[in-house]
């Protein structure tokens, strides 16, 4: 209401880029059933106690197959898989302990974070904060470059290890406590400093550090000079490989994440590095590259024949299957991928379930992946630490401060939050082009890049991936909005460009208005953009009529932040136009629409905004005074009064928080005073 809020993207916990995983079901199943599913994983975990290392690695090997289909996750858990599988971490065959671990890394992230937080209850941190250290000082040992070959070595299990502490982590506050009391941060720098020999090592353990050091005070002691060189080393490589593009990127979100750990003198030289190395990765022209990578690949699959048997070394706790594509979900995986912010679907790093004899397809997955992770980022940077928008916590732009003489909220008297941004950062983020770089990144992939992953199964994974870099940017679009000025955004023309590029996405095609993820983003960017044109009295290029079918299509969305937003659009764009001679008709149109919002939405926040945009929109003029008496405003608003102030106090409490609620009361109190104010015209 009101005031845009920033989104930001916080730690959440993904499942694999294959296909995605439904969450464990814990209700008991019926013992016909188990027997029918679950004998066979019976007889895995018995093969676990085997004297044999080679029936022990077998075992493991076949769980973490097995586990990837997420309805036989119950019966291992039933039967104590991860306290069986735990003590293999130490085993004294390193074969042994690179597929234990690999099985429970595939149940971390199939299972999503209801098994990680049960893999921590039941003290699986233990023996792999063993095996971690134990890795790091034969990872500083072992000799560089790694070899191809069929055995696995010591470098092969600390990477498994890494990724299962990283899925732990994502999803448990605990994993992140024992994180920091074990130092394990010492642990992960021999891992990032082997980048130029084993970047796939390097990668996981830059994965895990960016997640680990979001909002983590507690480690902030444990930061000391080495950690920052290591990453600092990692910003200034110079290898080419889309890999260590996403390596650089990663260490630009630590170096970020950890700034408060520099000092005042050295914090310049690192926002600059940092904003440097996002813009670098951001310049990378995807729809080229891909096409590129593609036609690499079938070159070479065509001379050679057959793809090295030695790069295929079996690595079976990987998806051994191969990628399905995203679009198989059904609507309950996507509501259990969704992060904690506003429902976007985030997803692990694709390449780590690749078979490895397909290396042009990781370096394009890396590609996507670092651009995505650029672009969290910087929306990072463009917020303030507020909490995100999902909580609805902004005050209403018609709070009792802004009630106006005549009783009366004045709608655009606060119609976008101050710049929050540091004279330093803003500067550095337009000396690097960010702002032309996230416009062109929020445009549609190239025709070029979505033909040749059409045209390979395990291609096709890649077109959700360069959607999901455009949403990204409309986010990152949003934020800025909201944060930078107008003068630095190009001006009146600057912002009439974004606007007719935002148009232009959004009637390309109504089947894009279906797609929850985009739409969100969207609509987040015309919210922003619009209350900024707004204010500055900057006419746009978008007919209210155009408005108004966007809004009905979010209207019907699920998820709520895209539904207030939409509300929020029709708000401000009512009450730009209730200042133009001849709008009334438009203006009921608006009207009607809010009203029924307010009138029939089941969630008190989305029936607050409604009603908050009603009062912006009828709150002053003589077309929004004509309009109100043509739908009986005072009359709906009269009866809508008594439902809505009980359905706070009958609702309100234990559903939403108290920042919800006091918006929610503040709604309460300028209905009734508006409902005074119509009261009053209809007097005159």
């Amino acid at each position: 209401m009101g005031k845009t809020k920033n989104a930001r993207f916080k730690r959440a916990q993904f499942p694999p880029e294959g296909r995605p995983v439904k969450a464990v079901k814990r209700a008991a199943e019926d013992d016909e059933e188990e027997d029918v599913v679950e004998s066979p994983h019976a007889e895995l975990l018995e093969k676990l106690q085997s004297p044999s290392a080679d029936i022990r690695e077998y075992a493991c090997a076949s769980i973490s197959r097995v586990v990837q289909q997420s309805q036989t996750i119950p019966g291992f858990l039933h039967r104590d898989a991860v306290r069986r599988l735990a003590p293999l971490l130490l085993d004294s065959s390193l074969a042994v302990r690179e597929t234990a671990t690999g099985a429970l890394r595939n149940l971390s992230v199939c299972g999503g974070a209801e098994v990680c937080e049960d893999m921590v209850r039941q003290d699986v941190l233990t023996p792999l904060t063993t095996l971690l250290t134990e890795c790091c000082v034969r990872v500083q040992l072992s000799s560089s470059p790694v070899k191809k070959e069929q055995k696995p070595t010591v470098e092969d299990v600390a990477n498994e290890a890494v990724n299962l502490l990283w899925n732990l982590c994502e999803s448990s506050s605990t994993a992140v406590s024992v994180f920091n009391r074990a130092r394990l941060l010492d642990v992960l720098l021999p891992c990032i400093e082997k980048h130029p020999h084993n970047v796939q090592l390097a990668l996981s353990a830059a994965h895990c550090l960016h997640t680990v050091t979001e909002d983590n005070s507690e480690l902030v002691g444990s930061v000391n000079a080495a950690v920052l060189a290591a990453l600092e080393n990692v910003l200034l490589s110079t290898h080419s490989s889309m890999e260590h593009v996403l390596l650089r990127s990663l260490a630009a979100g630590t170096i970020w994440n950890l700034k408060c750990c520099l000092s005042s003198t050295h914090q310049a030289e690192a926002i600059s590095a940092v904003v440097k190395t996002l813009a670098q990765c951001l310049s990378l022209d995807a729809g080229v590259l891909v096409p590129d990578l593609w036609h690499r690949e079938s070159s070479r699959l065509d001379g050679a024949g057959t793809s090295d048997p030695e790069s295929a070394r079996p690595d079976e706790h990987q998806a051994a299957a191969g990628v399905q594509e995203e679009e198989e979900m059904d609507d309950g995986e996507m509501k259990m991928n969704r992060g904690k912010r506003n429902g976007k679907k985030m997803e692990k790093d694709l390449a780590a379930f690749l078979p490895r004899d397909k290396p042009e397809l990781r370096e394009a997955v890396a590609l996507l992946t670092a651009q995505q992770t650029s672009l969290e980022i910087i929306v990072n940077m463009c917020c303030s630490d507020e909490p995100s928008d999902d909580e609805w916590e902004e005050m209403s732009s018609s709070d009792e401060s802004e009630i106006c003489t005549d009783g009366v909220a004045d709608g655009n008297s606060s119609l976008f939050s101050p710049l929050c941004l540091s004279a330093e950062l803003h500067t550095t983020l337009l000396n690097y082009s960010i702002p032309q770089q996230v416009l062109k990144k929020a445009e549609f992939p190239s025709h070029a890049a979505l033909d040749v992953c059409g045209r390979n199964p395990a291609w096709k994974c890649l077109v959700k991936k360069m959607q999901r870099v455009q949403c990204r940017a409309l986010t990152c679009l949003h934020n800025m909005l909201a944060v930078m000025d107008v003068e630095c955004l190009g001006g009146a023309a600057g912002l009439q460009a974004v606007a007719q590029h935002l148009s232009s996405l959004i009637f390309t095609s109504a089947d894009l208005l279906k797609d929850e993820e985009f739409l969100e983003a969207v609509t987040s960017a015309m919210r922003s953009l619009l209350q900024i044109m707004a204010s500055k009295n900057i006419p746009q290029c978008m007919s209210p009529q155009q408005l108004m079918s966007v809004c009905e299509a979010a209207l019907q969305c699920d998820v709520l932040s895209v539904r207030v937003n939409a509300l929020a659009i029709l708000g401000i764009t009512g009450s730009t136009l209730a200042k133009d001679e001849g709008s009334a008709e438009t203006l009921q149109l608006i009207g009607n629409a809010l009203l029924g919002v307010a009138s029939k939405d089941t969630n008190l926040v989305a029936c607050g905004e409604a009603l908050d945009a009603l009062l912006d929109v009828f709150a002053d003029g003589q077309e929004a005074e004509q309009a109100a008496r043509n739908i009986n405003l005072l009359t709906a608003l009269k009866a809508l009064q008594p439902a809505f102030t009980a359905k706070i106090r009958k609702e309100g409490r234990g559903t939403y928080s108290a920042d919800q609620l006091c918006v929610l009361d503040n709604v309460k109190t300028n209905l009734r005073r508006f409902i005074g104010y119509l009261e009053s015209l209809q007097k005159k």
